[in-house]
């Protein structure tokens, strides 16, 4: 299997940067083939902006999705978003490391979503019409790919249970596990989260990696995340709202998942 981690932490001596080690030496011993992009090492550019296309805003004024499109289809993007695109398309299961900053995955990640996330390849594919509106939620151009979050936080786990202070984590996650991920036909893996980032010693260390090694070696095999796809017939095309016979009473999150 080929496996892209992109991966966003500043210090490689955190505990981030151990479990990212960990990760690749795990997945190789496994026999899988690795890529990494540490996009802190790389110097990564997160601002999305004119200078992504070769050729600049196409009239007086940026416009990040017409300015995206015309760049990808006529192959005049920035180089560096071309190539994460390609490691994208080389990857049959992608994996985004990241500590949780402010319940959201740090600014230089988002920015790797928002400028390699192209009109044309990741979001405006398919037909859409009062049928369709589009390949995406369960379709798209990375549809057969997997993925998986890996996430650490200082918080407790009991901050982030079904009535924690902090609300339940599949919730904090859903605009990524489901918005980023399955939005361009991912399907997406539970997440590996680690709690009490400032608890963890040398033998909580090692349990974790036991227990993320355990993840890693279902990576094919693991039951992704059952999110209902968009254009599977639960959802009422072009409002994209749920039928009202499609988890009756049910509402947010939740609702968008299957029992």
């Amino acid at each position: 299997m080929k496996v892209l981690l992109v991966y966003a932490h500043p210090e490689p001596l955190s505990l981030n940067g151990s479990i990212k080690t960990f990760a690749v030496e795990r997945l190789q011993a496994a026999g899988h083939t690795v890529r990494v992009s540490d996009l802190y090492a790389m110097n990564w550019k997160p601002a999305l902006d004119a200078a992504d296309s070769l050729d600049g805003a196409a009239t007086g004024r940026f416009d990040a999705s017409l300015d995206s499109k015309r760049a990808f289809e006529g192959g005049r993007q920035s180089a560096d978003i071309a190539l994460e695109q390609e490691k994208l398309m080389w990857a049959d299961t992608v994996i985004l490391q990241f500590p949780m900053w402010w319940f959201s995955m740090p600014a230089i990640l988002k920015g790797w979503v928002e400028r390699v996330y192209a009109h044309g390849f990741a979001y405006g594919v398919g037909e859409h019409s009062d049928r369709r509106w589009g390949n995406r939620y369960g379709e798209g151009n990375l549809a057969g790919k997997r993925a998986m979050l890996i996430v650490t936080t200082g918080g407790w786990e009991s901050h982030y249970s079904a009535r924690g202070i902090n609300g339940p984590i599949d919730d904090i996650l859903f605009p990524i596990q489901h918005g980023i991920l399955y939005y361009p036909g991912f399907e997406v893996l539970p997440p590996f989260v680690v709690y009490r980032t400032s608890r963890v010693d040398q033998a909580r260390f090692e349990t974790i990696s036991e227990e993320l090694g355990r993840r890693l070696d279902t990576l094919e095999t693991a039951a992704p995340i059952a999110f209902r796809p968009q254009n599977g017939g639960a959802y009422d095309i072009p409002q994209l709202t749920l039928r009202d016979d499609v988890a009756p009473g049910l509402i947010g999150f939740a609702a968008h998942r299957k029992a």
